[in-house]
C-alpha cells in the first residue's frame, strides 16, 4: 500500500455554464505563450524585431497541431479505425493525442512559409525559439496527468501517479512518465540556454542540440510507457524514431559547425520605412503651410512661369502696337505728300 502518491484529477473538464474548460487544451495554449514570450526575448537579444517571433508562430503553431494530430492518428490508427471503433474521435483533438515528431515537422513548414513572408531565415528563427518550445513541452505533458494517459509501469515509489478505472485503463499507481518528461524538457531547455550562451550557436545548430537532448529522455521515457503503440523488433515505435532523429540532429550539429562556423551577424534585415507610410510622408511636410517642399517647390515654379508668360505677352502687345503704329505713320505721310500743295491766292 502506497502512503504516498500523486494523485489525478477526478475529471479533466470544468463546465462554465455550456462552455467546457478542459485541462489539457489550457496546457497546451499556455505552452505556447511561455514558448512565443522567451522566443521574442531571445530574438530581440540577437538583434530581431519585437513581434516577429508571434507573427511567425501564427503560422507555425496550427500547422504544428494539425502534424502533431496527423502523427499521432497514424501510428495509432488502430484507436480510430479498428473494429468497434469510432473514426470521428480522431478529430477530438482535445481528448489528447499530439504526436511532437509531427508537431515539429508540420510546424516547420508553417514555420518556413512565415519566415519566407519576413524575409529572415528560418534556422536563426528555431534557434531563438528551440528552449521555448522545450518549456512548452514541459508544459503540455500535464494535460496527460488531466486526462490520466501516457503513464509508465506499475509502481509504488512515493513519487506514482495514482490512476483510477476508466477505458483502456485499469486503477493503481504507476510511473508519472508525463512528469519525467517534463522535468526532462525543463532540463533540455536550460541546456540550449546555456550553450547558446557559451557556444554562440547560429545557423540552426541551437534548434539541433534541442531535438538531440530531447531524443535522448523521449527514447528511456517512452521504454517505460504501458499504453498501447506499434513495436518493431520488440522496441517501440517512438523509440526507433527517437533514434532516428537524434542520430540526423547530432549529423546536422557537427556538418553545420564546419560548413557554417559563428552566428548570423544579421537575423532580420531593414527594410526600411515604407513608401505609403504615413510617418514618412510628414517627414518632408513643410512644418507651417503643412505643403510638402517638392510640391510647394513645383507650385511656386508654375506661379513665376505664369507671371513671365504674362509680362512676356504684354510686352509682345506693345511691341506690336508700336509695329502697327510705325506701319500706319508712313502711309499718313505718303498721303500727305500725295496731294498737290495749294497756292496762295494772288493779292
Amino acid at each position: 500500500m502506497n502512503l504516498a502518491y500523486i494523485p489525478s484529477p477526478s475529471t479533466g473538464v470544468v463546465h462554465l455554464g455550456p462552455i467546457p474548460l478542459r485541462g489539457y487544451a489550457f496546457c497546451i495554449i499556455i505552452g505556447v505563450f511561455v514558448a512565443v514570450w522567451l522566443g521574442n526575448k531571445r530574438w530581440i537579444a540577437r538583434g530581431g524585431k519585437p513581434g516577429t517571433v508571434a507573427d511567425i508562430a501564427v503560422w507555425a503553431v496550427p500547422f504544428g497541431l494539425v502534424g502533431g494530430r496527423l502523427y499521432h492518428v497514424i501510428t495509432d490508427y488502430q484507436l480510430y479505425f479498428g473494429e468497434g471503433r469510432n473514426w470521428v474521435d480522431a478529430f477530438k483533438i482535445w481528448e489528447g493525442g499530439l504526436g511532437i515528431w509531427g508537431a515539429i515537422a508540420l510546424g516547420a513548414v508553417g514555420a518556413w512559409i512565415g519566415c519566407r513572408l519576413r524575409g529572415i531565415p528560418l534556422p536563426a528563427w528555431a534557434d531563438a525559439l528551440a528552449p521555448g518550445i522545450a518549456l512548452a513541452q514541459a508544459c503540455g505533458r500535464w494535460g496527460n496527468w488531466f486526462n490520466q494517459e501516457l503513464y509508465g509501469r506499475a509502481t509504488d515509489l512515493p513519487w506514482a501517479v495514482e490512476i483510477s478505472d476508466g477505458p483502456n485503463r485499469v486503477a493503481g499507481t504507476y510511473h508519472p512518465t508525463f512528469l519525467y518528461e517534463s522535468l526532462w524538457c525543463l532540463g533540455v531547455a536550460a541546456l540550449v540556454i546555456w550553450a547558446d550562451r557559451r557556444f554562440k550557436l547560429g545557423h540552426g545548430r541551437a534548434f539541433a542540440l534541442y531535438v538531440a537532448a530531447y531524443c535522448v529522455g523521449r527514447g528511456w521515457i517512452e521504454y517505460m510507457r504501458v499504453d498501447e503503440a506499434h513495436h518493431i523488433l520488440g522496441v517501440r515505435l517512438n523509440v526507433w524514431t527517437s533514434i532516428l532523429v537524434f542520430v540526423l540532429a547530432v549529423v546536422y550539429l557537427v556538418l553545420s559547425a564546419k560548413l557554417r562556423p559563428g552566428r548570423e551577424e544579421v537575423v532580420e534585415p531593414d527594410r526600411g520605412p515604407a513608401a505609403s507610410d504615413p510617418a514618412t510622408k510628414d517627414e518632408a511636410k513643410d512644418p507651417v503651410d503643412g505643403e510638402s517642399e517638392p510640391k510647394a517647390a513645383a507650385e511656386g515654379g508654375a506661379e513665376n512661369a505664369a507671371e513671365a508668360g504674362t509680362a512676356a505677352d504684354a510686352k509682345a502687345g506693345t511691341v506690336a502696337k508700336s509695329d502697327a503704329e510705325a506701319e500706319d505713320a508712313p502711309e499718313d505721310a505718303v498721303t500727305a505728300d500725295a496731294e498737290p500743295p495749294k497756292t496762295a491766292k494772288k493779292l
